[in-house]
């Protein structure tokens, strides 16, 4: 069986999926993005395309190793983002070769279904306690927002008092069973994120996450030092390597790689077993359409220290087109008491509905996530 084909395909809102065709009729479908950058990564796979047309598609992990290593400079989020669509549909034709889901070509499933949750907020988080009660009341049993609008490097108590009411807003709306993550967003740096992390102790998140940018990762020893609040961080970090350091380091308690990023599944399941030696939690970064989803629920089954699936329905992002818009069978994501079932069919265990897909890449976007401003006038995180 070889490669014949590979097509891209900008879809609204801000998503790019592609479909490899092999010359036995065989499809796979994989979503390589960078939210904000599609056009980029689009231009990626195309230059990616010319280590796989005419090879075997079965050969996975050759091929994910030509595509990482015969290019000299290597790694970051275009070119791992454009390896992770690529091998995501890859797996996908792999699956339906051998009529599997592709969790039991990585060794079989552990657990039947994860638990999953909703997001609330917005980016900029407002009327949260309300929005965290109506999710809860749809079954889901964690939320995740964001903490914060935009900080300064060190800014007003008032901002802190704020985030602080926020969360305890929604603490109060759910009770106390309901686990919620608190999305810092790489917004806070680091001498607001010590203050940040303890004042928020008392509502017992389920974690913090990125409460510093990636770049500033040495920042967690004393941010860990401060708070008893399990940190997680790892969704703008992009291979087994970027992740090698704060594993070893030891102040991180969940890893967050996103399938559609890090290198998917072939790279994501190497890094989901480097974290389970280092006793470190998994949560897979998965803001996406249906496609990254699917593949992330595939490793998530074959992964012991997964323990919560992010999902974008409904999300804040997904105005217009949402995630189960491009599924023939949109209950293969049925969610019920806040878990979702791995889904069993060959490959990604999804069908997407190539019609909606190709109607809907006539349409594409430029989506770009906000330009935020200090009141200084400089930039700010977003």
């Amino acid at each position: 069986m070889k490669i014949r084909s590979i097509e891209t395909f900008i879809v609204p809102p801000r998503w790019l999926f592609l479909k490899i065709t092999t010359d036995e009729g065989i499809e796979g479908w994989g979503e390589p993005v960078v939210e904000g950058r599609a056009h980029t990564v689009q231009a990626a796979v195309e230059e990616l395309s010319d280590y796989l047309i005419d090879q075997d598609p079965l050969r996975i992990e050759d091929l994910w190793q030509t595509m990482y290593r015969a290019g000299f400079y290597r790694g970051g989020p275009i070119l791992m983002s454009a390896i992770a669509g690529i091998d995501q549909a890859l797996w996908d034709i792999k699956g339906k070769y051998f009529n599997a889901p592709v969790y039991q070509l990585l060794g079989g499933a552990c657990r039947d279904a994860i638990k999953v949750y909703s997001w609330i907020g917005g980016d900029r988080p407002s009327d949260v306690g309300q929005a965290a009660k109506a999710v809860v009341e749809k079954g889901f049993t964690a939320v995740k927002m964001n903490s914060t609008e935009e900080l300064q490097y060190v800014d007003s108590y008032d901002k802190i008092d704020a985030t602080v009411e926020r969360i305890a807003a929604v603490r109060e709306a759910v009770g106390k069973d309901i686990g919620i993550g608190i999305d810092f967003h790489g917004r806070v740096h680091k001498p607001m994120a010590k203050i940040l992390a303890k004042e928020l102790e008392p509502y017992r998140p389920m974690f913090i996450e990125e409460p510093v940018l990636p770049e500033n990762n040495e920042a967690l020893k004393d941010i860990a030092a401060h708070t008893n609040i399990p940190i997680a961080t790892g969704e703008r970090m992009y291979s087994r390597w970027d992740f090698k350091g704060v594993l070893a380091d030891g102040y991180v308690d969940v890893i967050q790689p996103d399938l559609s990023h890090a290198g998917g599944i072939t790279e994501c399941k190497k890094i989901f077993s480097m974290a389970e030696a280092y006793d470190v939690a998994v949560a897979p970064h998965c803001p996406l359409g249906p496609i990254a989803l699917a593949a992330c629920l595939q490793v998530d089954a074959t992964a012991h220290n997964a323990f919560i699936q992010e999902q974008s329905l409904g999300i804040h992002y997904n105005q217009g087109s949402d995630l189960l818009d491009y599924l023939s069978d949109p209950s293969v994501f049925a969610y019920e008491d806040g878990y979702v079932r791995i889904p069993q069919g060959p490959g990604l265990g999804i069908n997407i509905n190539e019609e909606q897909v190709r109607k809907m890449a006539a349409e594409g976007h430029r989506w770009r996530n906000p330009v935020w401003r200090h009141r200084d006038g400089s930039i700010a995180e977003w």
